[in-house]
């Protein structure tokens, strides 16, 4: 007797390690598009879930950019019921917003994801996505945040294909007998990501020899653990110390200041906050020469009065 498909394999099994390690599901969603990667996972979800006890349903996000989407998103649904989902819904978004086509849809189907998730919601972004994500870290020098990647768990998100490549998940639906949607906007050469996927990477693997994607993979994981210490060091710091104060930030090494800052700056409210931000602000600590106030997204000013820092919002101000 013959077991699945050694791709189908893999990918039931990176759910199933994925699933194992988060306890107390109340039930599984799958954030579905259509393509290899969404359609291969949630084949996985539906055979992992039966086996866990959970219900899976499929969400099919509709961005409306294409003449076709109502119909594209349809047949996703139709695929995912016919794989044995409980249910799939279709949810129709407006893509607005700033940051371009590309970040204005992903801000508008994580909204649409987020607020519609019953448990966890997986996601299919692969070895390879993961590899054009600390890509585009790089180039834009967004820092180790950013170069670090994404996480396979980030409530109420989950990754669990991060460690497989593409290939598996095209893999498993040929050998599951589905047909991928190929989506145009895959192949149009105007994304950045596309550039990265068709262009970049390629040339990359040829330059060196291959195992491009899977060593800027590795990079990511090493350095969000590098990450988690740091997030850990600066959350104990702020548990200790109301406000940080400026005697106790001042011997701290210039990473782990920022890092206390920047987790302060957003439990205050800070959002969208860049390199140069916290730079600024920790120059109120590290490179004190009597100046001004740093001024941060959203109306918010950060102040040193002696020796102490606030932060004070528009409100506070009475502006």
């Amino acid at each position: 007797m013959t077991g699945p498909h050694p791709a189908v394999a893999a990918v039931r099994r990176a759910v199933r390690n994925l699933l194992s390690g988060c306890p107390e599901l109340p039930a599984i969603d799958v954030a579905l598009s259509g393509g290899a990667d969404s359609l291969a996972l949630t084949e996985a979800a539906v055979f992992t879930g039966r086996r866990l006890g959970l219900g899976v349903r499929a969400l099919v996000v509709d961005h409306g950019l294409q003449a076709d989407s109502a119909r594209v998103a349809a047949e996703a649904a139709q695929i995912a019921r016919k794989l044995g989902v409980d249910a799939a819904e279709v949810l129709t978004v407006r893509v607005t917003g700033p940051g371009g086509p590309e970040a204005a849809a992903r801000n508008a189907r994580y909204a649409a994801l987020r607020a519609h998730h019953r448990g966890i919601v997986l996601l299919g972004h692969t070895r390879d996505d993961q590899a054009e994500t600390v890509l585009l870290g790089l180039g834009r020098g967004s820092g180790p945040r950013s170069i670090a990647g994404m996480r396979a768990v980030d409530l109420p998100w989950g990754r669990p294909l991060l460690d497989l490549p593409r290939t598996t998940t095209r893999d498993a639906c040929r050998a599951l007998g589905l047909s991928p949607w190929e989506d145009p906007h895959n192949t149009d050469p105007r994304y950045t990501r596309v550039r990265l996927r068709t262009e970049v990477l390629p040339l990359l693997e040829d330059v060196l020899g291959g195992g491009v994607s899977a060593a800027l993979a590795r990079t990511a994981a090493q350095l969000r653990e590098d990450a988690e210490a740091l997030d850990g060091l600066a959350a104990d710091f702020l548990a200790r110390h109301e406000k940080p104060g400026i005697g106790p930030l001042s011997p701290l090494p210039a990473s782990l200041r920022r890092r206390i800052l920047r987790n302060w700056l957003v439990a205050h409210g800070a959002r969208d906050l860049t390199d140069a931000h916290l730079r600024s602000v920790d120059a109120l600590v590290g490179d004190w020469r009597g100046q001004g106030g740093v001024w941060l997204p959203g109306g918010l000013v950060v102040t040193r009065t002696h020796g102490t820092l606030a932060v004070n919002t528009p409100e506070t101000r009475g502006d």
